[in-house]
C-alpha cells in the first residue's frame, strides 16, 4: 500500500468510516457505483481542481488517476461528506487519525463544497469528540473550505466562534487547528 492509500485508509479510521461492502462485492466494482463515488468525490472541489485530481475512496481504493495537487475522496456515508484534500491536509490527516502531534510546513487546503446535508457535526473545541455536549461548541458546516497555516499566530487574529458570520479556527490549541471557510449555508 502506498503511502497515499494508507493516509487515506488511516483517515477513514478516525472517522468512523463503514464498510463499503454490499451484496455481491464492493460498490466500487461496479461500473456505475464507481462513476456515482467520482462525480460524488468531484462534487467537493472548483471545476479547475476536480479537472485534474486523483480520486480514491475512503478505504484506500483509486477509482481515478490524476495528475493534479489534490486527492478527492467521495460521500460514503452520514459524516463523510466529499472532500478534496493537498498534500498538506494529506499529511495532517495521517497525524490525526494516528492522534500525533501535526506542523504544517506549508499553507494546505481542503475543498468541502458539496457539504453534508446528513452530517451529525463536530466538536469546535475537543478535535476527538464524538457527540455534541454542553460545552464543546457542536457544530454542523455546510459547504467549506479548509485552511492549514504554517505558523499558528497567523490564527490568532480569527475569532474561534462558529457561528459569527464568516471563517473560524477549529480545534484551536491543538495540532490540528485550522480555519474553517463557510461558503455556503448550514443544514438545516
Amino acid at each position: 500500500m502506498n503511502k497515499q492509500s494508507h493516509v487515506i485508509s488511516t483517515l477513514v479510521l478516525a472517522i468512523g468510516a463503514a464498510s463499503l461492502a454490499v451484496a455481491g462485492g464492493q460498490r466500487a466494482a461496479h461500473a456505475a457505483d464507481k462513476d456515482e463515488l467520482i462525480k460524488s468525490a468531484l462534487s467537493a472541489a472548483p471545476p479547475f481542481v476536480a479537472m485534474n485530481a486523483k480520486v480514491m475512496t475512503m478505504k484506500g481504493e483509486a477509482l481515478r488517476e490524476g495528475s493534479g495537487a489534490y486527492t478527492c475522496l467521495p460521500y460514503e456515508g452520514p459524516g463523510m461528506p466529499p472532500m478534496c484534500l493537498d498534500s498538506e491536509w494529506l499529511r495532517w490527516a495521517e497525524s490525526y487519525s494516528a492522534k500525533k502531534p501535526f506542523k504544517a510546513e506549508k499553507f494546505g487546503l481542503a475543498y468541502m463544497l458539496a457539504g453534508d446535508p446528513k452530517d451529525s457535526g463536530a466538536s469546535n473545541i475537543d478535535p476527538f469528540a464524538t457527540a455534541a455536549t454542553a460545552d464543546n461548541q457542536w457544530v454542523i458546516e455546510g459547504p467549506h473550505v479548509m485552511i492549514l497555516a504554517p505558523d499558528e499566530k497567523m490564527l490568532a487574529a480569527i475569532t474561534t466562534d462558529p457561528n459569527a458570520g464568516g471563517p473560524y479556527v477549529m480545534w484551536a490549541g491543538t495540532p490540528y487547528a485550522h480555519i474553517m471557510m463557510p461558503v455556503g449555508p448550514r443544514p438545516k
